[in-house]
C-alpha cells in the first residue's frame, strides 16, 4: 500500500512540473507575439509551484518571467522594472556568470539601465521629478560604478521637493566620496564655426580628418561642495538648523575658496536673524569676488537694515560702477537719501514759531529737499536706461510731489498712464 501512495506522488510530481513547463512554453509564446500581459498573467498564474521545480526550471521561468516585466516597463508600466530586476538578478544567482542565461541576461540588465535613464530624462522634461529620481536611483543600484546617475537622483529629488530623498542620495554620495570631475572634450567644427563636444577618440579622429580643428580638453570642476551646500540647504529647508550650519562648516574647510558656499553660508545666518555674522560673511565673499555686483548689493542691504547709512551708500555705488543699469541698487540708493530727507521731517514737525524754530525749520528744509533732489537725479539717470520701469516712476513721483515741483510731478504720472 505504502508502494503505491510513493507512486502516485511521483506522478503528481510529474504532472505538475509538466504542467508548469506547459504554462510557460505559453508564456514564451505569447510574449512573441507581443503580449506581455497575458505572458504575465500566466507567469504569474504559476509563479508558486516554482520554488517546487528544479534549478534548471526555475532559471528558465525567471528568465522569462525578467523578459516579460522588462517588457511591460518598456510599454509604460514603471513598477514593471523592479519585478525585472529582481527576476533577472534570480537568474544569475540560480545559474551563476556562466549559466546559459548569463551572458543575455546580463544584456537585459543594461538594456533596462539604459530604458531606465532615458525615461527618466522624460520624466524630468515633463516635470514627473519623483518618478525621475526613482529610475535614477534603480539605474545606480543596476550600474553602481555610474554613479553620475545617484547624483542625477538627488538633483531630481531636489528639483521635485522630495527633500529627504535627496538628503538620502546625497549622504550616499558622501559615504562612496563622489567627486563628479572629468574632462570634456571639444574641438571647432571648420564648415559651421562651432564648438562641439564629443567623445575623446571621435574628437580626435575628427581633427585628424580636418575637419574639425582647435582641440581642447576642459576640466568640469568637482562635485563636492555643490553636494555638500545642498545637504545644507535642505537641512535648512527641514529645520535641522544646527545640521546645516556644520555642514557649511565642513564645506569650507575643504573648499575655502568657494564663494557660492560663503554666500550661502551667509544667507543661513541671515535666516537664523545673526545679521552680524551675516554682514561679516558678505564682506568675505565681496573681497573673494570684487566684481559681482549681486554681493554688493545684498551689503548694502543689509547695511542699510541696520541704519549704516553710509555704508549701504558705498555698497550700492560699488554694485552701480560694476552694473550700471542695476535698477534695485539704484532704486535702494535713492531712498537712503529719502529715508534721510523724511527723517528730518520728523524733527521739523517737533519745532514752534519761535524764531530759532523757524530758522532751524528753514535750515532742516534745505537739507531734506537737497536729500530729495539727490534721490530723484539717481532715479533719473536710471530711467534713461530703464524708460519703462514702473518702479522707478513711481518712486520719481513721490519725491516730485514731496518737493513741490509740480511739473515733474505731472510728466510722472504722464508717464505712468495716470
Amino acid at each position: 500500500m505504502k508502494t503505491k501512495l510513493l507512486i502516485i506522488a511521483a506522478m503528481c510530481y510529474a504532472l505538475a512540473g509538466f504542467s508548469q513547463k506547459t504554462e510557460m512554453k505559453s508564456a514564451e509564446k505569447a510574449l512573441k507575439s507581443g503580449d506581455a500581459a497575458s505572458a504575465q498573467a500566466t507567469l504569474d498564474g504559476i509563479q508558486g509551484m516554482i520554488s517546487g521545480a528544479d534549478e534548471k526550471t526555475q532559471a528558465n521561468y525567471y528568465f522569462l518571467r525578467g523578459k516579460t516585466y522588462a517588457d511591460l516597463g518598456k510599454k509604460g508600466n514603471n513598477e514593471a522594472y523592479n519585478e525585472a530586476i529582481t527576476s533577472f538578478k534570480k537568474v544569475l544567482s540560480l545559474e551563476g556568470d556562466k549559466g546559459k542565461h548569463a551572458a543575455e541576461t546580463n544584456q537585459q540588465l543594461t538594456s533596462i539601465t539604459a530604458d531606465l535613464v532615458n525615461s527618466a530624462v522624460e520624466d524630468n522634461t515633463n516635470k514627473d521629478f519623483k518618478g525621475a529620481s526613482e529610475k535614477l536611483y534603480l539605474s545606480y543600484t543596476l550600474s553602481p560604478k555610474d554613479t553620475i546617475y545617484l547624483y542625477y537622483a538627488a538633483s531630481s529629488a531636489v528639483s521635485g521637493g522630495d527633500y529627504e530623498e535627496a538628503l538620502g542620495y546625497y549622504e550616499e554620495l558622501r559615504k562612496i566620496d563622489y567627486d563628479g570631475s572629468g574632462m570634456v572634450y571639444k574641438a571647432t567644427n571648420v564648415e559651421s564655426g562651432e564648438v562641439e563636444e564629443m567623445e575623446k577618440t571621435q574628437r580626435d579622429l575628427m581633427v585628424k580628418s580636418g575637419t574639425y580643428n582647435s582641440p581642447k580638453d576642459e576640466k568640469t570642476p568637482s562635485k563636492k561642495s555643490e553636494i555638500v551646500k545642498n545637504m545644507a540647504l535642505i537641512y535648512s529647508q527641514l529645520g535641522d538648523d544646527d545640521k546645516a550650519l556644520a555642514a557649511f562648516s565642513d564645506a569650507r574647510a575643504n573648499n575655502p575658496d568657494d564663494v557660492n558656499l560663503v554666500l550661502n553660508q551667509a544667507n543661513l545666518y541671515y535666516k537664523l536673524g545673526d545679521k552680524d555674522k551675516f554682514k561679516e560673511l558678505m564682506a568675505e565673499a565681496a573681497k573673494m569676488a570684487p566684481d559681482n555686483a549681486d554681493l554688493q548689493y545684498n551689503i548694502g542691504v543689509i547695511n542699510m537694515e541696520q541704519g549704516n547709512i553710509e555704508a549701504a551708500r558705498e555698497a550700492y555705488s560699488r554694485a552701480l560702477e560694476i552694473d550700471p543699469n542695476y535698477v534695485n541698487a539704484q532704486l535702494n540708493l535713492s531712498t537712503t537719501y529719502v529715508d534721510q530727507g523724511n527723517g528730518l521731517i520728523d524733527e521739523m514737525n517737533t519745532l514752534g514759531n519761535s524764531k530759532a524754530d523757524i530758522a532751524r525749520y528753514e535750515e532742516l528744509k534745505s537739507e531734506k529737499d537737497a536729500m530729495f533732489r539727490t534721490a530723484a537725479i539717481i532715479l533719473e539717470q536710471s530711467l534713461k536706461v530703464n524708460p519703462d520701469n514702473q518702479s522707478v516712476m513711481t518712486q520719481l513721483k513721490n519725491i516730485y510731489g514731496a518737493l513741490g515741483d509740480t511739473e515733474s510731478f505731472m510728466r510722472m504720472k504722464k508717464l505712468l498712464g495716470e
